[in-house]
Protein backbone atom coordinates (compact mmCIF):
# COMPACT_ATOMS: atom_id res chain seq x y z
CA UNK A 1 0.00 0.00 0.00
CA UNK A 2 1.20 3.50 -0.82
CA UNK A 3 1.92 5.91 2.04
CA UNK A 4 1.56 9.66 1.45
CA UNK A 5 3.32 11.90 3.98
CA UNK A 6 2.58 15.62 4.10
CA UNK A 7 5.35 17.60 5.79
CA UNK A 8 4.56 20.92 7.49
CA UNK A 9 7.55 23.23 6.97
CA UNK A 10 8.55 26.89 7.11
CA UNK A 11 8.22 28.34 3.63
CA UNK A 12 8.25 31.75 1.96
CA UNK A 13 7.84 33.78 5.15
CA UNK A 14 5.18 31.53 6.65
CA UNK A 15 4.24 27.86 6.79
CA UNK A 16 3.25 25.33 4.12
CA UNK A 17 2.90 21.63 3.69
CA UNK A 18 4.70 19.71 1.00
CA UNK A 19 4.53 16.34 -0.64
CA UNK A 20 7.03 14.91 -3.06
CA UNK A 21 8.92 18.23 -3.20
CA UNK A 22 5.84 20.31 -4.06
CA UNK A 23 4.73 23.07 -1.66
CA UNK A 24 1.17 24.09 -0.87
CA UNK A 25 0.19 27.71 -0.63
CA UNK A 26 1.77 29.59 2.28
CA UNK A 27 -0.16 29.93 5.55
CA UNK A 28 0.53 32.50 8.28
CA UNK A 29 0.91 29.93 11.08
CA UNK A 30 2.14 26.39 11.57
CA UNK A 31 -1.27 25.48 12.94
CA UNK A 32 -3.05 26.71 9.80
CA UNK A 33 -0.66 24.77 7.55
CA UNK A 34 -1.08 21.66 9.69
CA UNK A 35 -4.88 21.94 9.50
CA UNK A 36 -4.70 22.30 5.69
CA UNK A 37 -2.37 19.30 5.43
CA UNK A 38 -4.75 17.27 7.59
CA UNK A 39 -7.65 18.17 5.28
CA UNK A 40 -5.60 17.13 2.23
CA UNK A 41 -4.58 13.87 3.91
CA UNK A 42 -8.19 13.08 4.79
CA UNK A 43 -9.31 13.74 1.20
CA UNK A 44 -6.68 11.31 -0.10
CA UNK A 45 -8.30 8.48 1.87
CA UNK A 46 -11.82 8.98 0.44
CA UNK A 47 -12.73 6.19 -2.00
CA UNK A 48 -13.82 7.09 -5.50
CA UNK A 49 -15.06 5.26 -8.58
CA UNK A 50 -13.16 2.50 -10.32
CA UNK A 51 -12.16 3.85 -13.75
CA UNK A 52 -9.99 3.10 -16.72
CA UNK A 53 -7.07 5.52 -16.93
CA UNK A 54 -4.46 6.27 -19.59
CA UNK A 55 -1.07 7.79 -18.94
CA UNK A 56 2.32 8.24 -20.57
CA UNK A 57 5.16 6.45 -18.79
CA UNK A 58 8.72 7.73 -18.38
CA UNK A 59 9.77 6.15 -21.68
CA UNK A 60 7.05 7.91 -23.67
CA UNK A 61 4.77 4.87 -24.01
CA UNK A 62 1.04 5.21 -23.43
CA UNK A 63 -0.41 2.80 -20.88
CA UNK A 64 -3.98 1.86 -19.93
CA UNK A 65 -5.02 0.34 -16.63
CA UNK A 66 -7.91 0.08 -14.24
CA UNK A 67 -7.63 2.34 -11.20
CA UNK A 68 -9.62 0.85 -8.34
CA UNK A 69 -11.63 3.50 -6.54
CA UNK A 70 -11.08 1.82 -3.19
CA UNK A 71 -7.27 1.64 -3.59
CA UNK A 72 -6.45 4.63 -1.40
CA UNK A 73 -3.13 5.46 0.27
CA UNK A 74 -2.30 5.57 3.94
CA UNK A 75 -1.69 9.21 4.87
CA UNK A 76 0.27 11.02 7.56
CA UNK A 77 1.01 14.63 8.50
CA UNK A 78 4.34 15.47 10.14
CA UNK A 79 5.81 18.76 11.33
CA UNK A 80 9.41 19.50 10.36
CA UNK A 81 11.50 21.90 12.38
CA UNK A 82 13.09 24.85 10.64
CA UNK A 83 16.75 24.27 9.60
Amino acid sequence: MVKVVYEVVEHDGGWAYKFNGVFSETYPTREAAHAAATRAANEQRVPGRTEEIQYEDGQGNWRSETAAGNDRPVTEVVDKKAP
